[in-house]
């Protein structure tokens, strides 16, 4: 499904002559879509007489030229899924490098389960500048698009990539290091882990809290180590089935902010205060858990300033320039709200 365009700053003037002016630029200044215009550079039909008459208008006065066999001066951003609110922070991140690189931006999403979304052949037909893919490339689709000459990079990668493709992540596991770390400080011993499918960076949250357990010399409880999936529905039933034992866990480590608000309900549904009862910590640090109440204390994802990193690396390749590396790890870091404390619920000090 094509969600938007989303088209980047205003260019200052339109006299600069014929090939400075994109067609984004034309669409924008026609208060129409890229296709609209495509349609009309073409000859094809599906454009209303009056649109048709304001979009050539348009490129007769910006001199504006159709590309021969170039790729078109926008950056596609794929979603597999847009549901989870971390894509806002994705896109806000994209947008201020095409903004600051007067490109365009569109927003498509390859649906799972749906046979008439749109593919990766709807890109590569689209020739964008580059492709940031959320999650997961296949191998077919990476084939495609350098057959193509389209320059691609994967973001927060799902699956394991060959050396030579490029990637921009975080690093995950110091990220379940730090929680785990934080909640042993406050005095927890039995810390739960609610984890996400067998992912690579789901693998490396679980591996740091392994980490942490273990060098602070408490035994790793597999009883206490469940996954399931990244939502808040799914974090909700992993809770309330961890906290309806006897031996229920003081603390609960979450694979993403979703299901630390799933947590967050099953605490509520059994009585439980949090974190009088029960410590919290999630990862992401999704705006709205900031909100929640208590807010929730949980490792930052800097999501923005990894779009920022993948937008630049895919449009540096895509203009043929070296690059240090192709694979880009940004920092993670604990943010400290209200919902942990040590057991039983004393207070301590923030930072």
């Amino acid at each position: 499904m094509l969600y938007s365009f989303l088209v980047t700053e205003e260019q200052s003037t339109h006299d600069e002559g014929p090939g400075s002016v994109t067609i984004a630029y034309i669409a924008e200044s026609a208060g129409v879509s890229i296709p609209t215009v495509s349609k009309v550079l073409n000859g094809r039909s599906g454009v209303s007489a009056q649109t048709r008459a304001r979009i050539e208008k348009l490129i007769d006065q910006y001199g504006y030229r159709k590309p021969s066999g170039n790729r078109n001066n926008v950056v596609e951003l794929v979603f597999r899924e847009l549901e989870n609110m971390w894509g806002i922070e994705i896109i806000r991140g994209v947008e201020r490098v095409a903004r600051k690189n007067r490109v365009g931006v569109m927003v498509s999403e390859f649906a799972l389960h749906d046979s008439t979304a749109m593919t990766i052949d709807d890109t590569v037909g689209r020739r964008p500048s580059c492709v940031l893919s959320v999650a997961q490339l296949s191998a077919s689709e990476r084939e495609k698009l350098k057959a193509k000459g389209i320059p691609f990079v994967v973001f927060d990668p799902i699956d394991e990539l060959p050396d030579d493709v490029p990637f921009v992540g975080a690093t995950n596991w110091r990220g379940g290091q730090a929680a785990t770390r934080h909640l042993l400080d406050l005095g927890h011993r039995r810390i739960a882990m609610i984890s996400g499918p067998d992912h690579p960076f789901c693998r490396a949250r679980v591996a740091g809290y392994l980490s942490a357990l273990s060098e602070a010399g408490v035994p790793a409880d597999p009883g206490l180590l469940v996954r399931t999936l990244l939502t808040r529905e799914d974090g909700c039933a992993a809770a309330r089935e961890l906290l309806s034992r006897p031996d229920r866990p003081t603390a609960i480590f979450t694979a993403n902010d979703m299901q630390a608000l799933g947590v967050y309900q099953a605490a509520r549904e059994l009585e439980l205060s949090i974190p009088g009862d029960l410590s919290v910590v999630g990862y992401d640090d999704l705006p709205v858990v900031a909100w929640v109440d208590p807010p929730l204390t949980t490792v930052h994802q800097p999501l923005s300033e990894m779009a920022v990193a993948a937008t630049e690396l895919a449009l540096a390749i895509g203009r043929g320039e070296p690059v240090p590396q192709v694979g880009l790890e940004i920092a993670t870091t604990l943010t400290v709200r209200e919902s942990t404390a040590p057991p039983g619920g004393e207070r301590v000090n923030r930072r």
